[in-house]
């Protein structure tokens, strides 16, 4: 057993250094991950534009209410989120830039006064660290309920709107899209590397002659995918320091969760790397194999766009794709300081496809 991980250790020792003289190989792990951060970041950098997308929360059973909540949903500059029933929800997707601002209609707003005209007050609720979008729309309705007055009363108003903040985690739009960008770096190492690295050395036979030594092919994947999981916590750890330097980036979960959910969703990339590597002849066979399985990935795992944008049903896919719970479980580490165990659910499925994808790799490797 000692002489079996000793093999493997010194077979990693000798992969990394060649790892490290490799300069095409340098750039792709480390400075090609940079650039999608030095773009996205700068795009999403800030405050982010402006836009309408509303929750409201009618807590009243007043008809006045009812017709109020319906014409703003006929409003064709809001889009009201219909599925957002209770404010902590709604909170939530402020916090994360789903929605721009909360509308709240208390239980009295609508009913009549002792003049017998609906009155009451709506309050808004906007983003701290970005309340232009929300003000706007206290704003807006300021305006729509002064002509509901004006039309009802003349010299009262007895409608206003007061604005409240969600007291959310403040988080900026590029907190938000960081969570992907690392996960494309760990989808860019794990299965970009492995895939064209293998077969490479396949054609130029460095593999085959590898196996007239004791070397096992166990032993073989092993080191390699040890060598690939360092210098993938290394090109994160890069990222890391270029975001919180250049972007500022606040970290607010704990560093070594965070640290061991990389590895565990680096491995589980590896693995499809592995899988494919291992199996293609060359890299005519590994490259249509590698587009097919990362591009799904990489637009619908949330690497750059986030997943809500997308239909409900194409949510439903994609939430079960690989790379989905690492994105998703670094996103709740990053930004919302959860633990292993508020992750059972995305640890559960990396756990699946990690046993899934290894028993393929294991079993269709080729020394040739």
């Amino acid at each position: 057993m000692k002489r079996y991980f000793t093999t493997i250790w010194q077979f990693n020792v000798q992969q990394t250094k060649r790892f490290f003289r490799d300069k095409v190989a340098l750039f792709f792990t480390f400075l090609f991950p940079l650039i999608f951060l030095f773009v996205f970041g700068s795009i999403n950098r800030g405050s982010g534009d402006i836009s309408l997308d509303i929750a409201v929360l009618n807590k009243s059973d007043t008809a006045f209410a009812r017709q109020f909540n319906d014409d703003l949903k006929k409003n064709k500059s809001l889009k009201v989120n219909d599925k957002i029933t209770n404010f902590d929800d709604a909170r939530e997707r402020l916090g994360r830039g789903e929605i721009d601002s909360i509308l709240e209609l208390p239980a009295e707003f609508g009913a009549p006064n002792e003049k017998g005209i609906p009155s009451g007050k709506a309050i808004v609720y906007y983003e701290e660290s970005a309340p232009q979008a929300g003000q706007t729309f206290g704003a807006i309705m300021t305006s729509v309920l002064d002509t509901i007055n004006a039309k009802m009363v003349p010299q009262e108003k007895p409608l206003s709107v007061e604005q409240k903040s969600a007291k959310t985690t403040t988080l900026k739009p590029f907190d938000y899209i960081f969570s992907g960008l690392i996960g494309f770096s760990i989808l860019s190492m794990g299965l970009f590397g492995l895939a064209n690295g293998l077969p490479s050395d396949k054609k130029a036979g460095y593999i085959r002659r590898l196996r007239a030594t004791p070397l096992r092919a166990s032993q073989l994947i092993m080191a390699i995918g040890i060598n690939y999981l360092f210098i993938g916590l290394l090109s994160v750890a890069l990222m890391m320091v270029v975001g919180i330097w250049l972007f500022e980036f606040q970290m607010r979960g704990d560093w070594l969760t965070f640290t061991a959910f990389v590895a565990l969703g680096t491995i589980v990339m590896l693995g499809f790397g592995l899988a494919i590597g291992g199996w293609a002849k060359n890299e005519i066979q590994a490259a249509p194999l590698t587009q097919i399985i990362a591009m799904p990935m990489m637009f619908l795992s949330g690497s750059f766009f986030p997943r809500f944008l997308m239909p409900d049903w194409l949510q439903g896919i994609a939430a079960y794709l690989p790379l989905t719970p690492i994105i998703d479980g670094l996103r709740l580490i990053l930004t919302e300081n959860k633990g292993f165990l508020d992750l059972l659910p995305q640890l559960g499925l990396i756990g699946l496809w990690g046993v899934v994808i290894y028993f393929v790799a294991f079993r269709i490797f080729r020394w040739e």
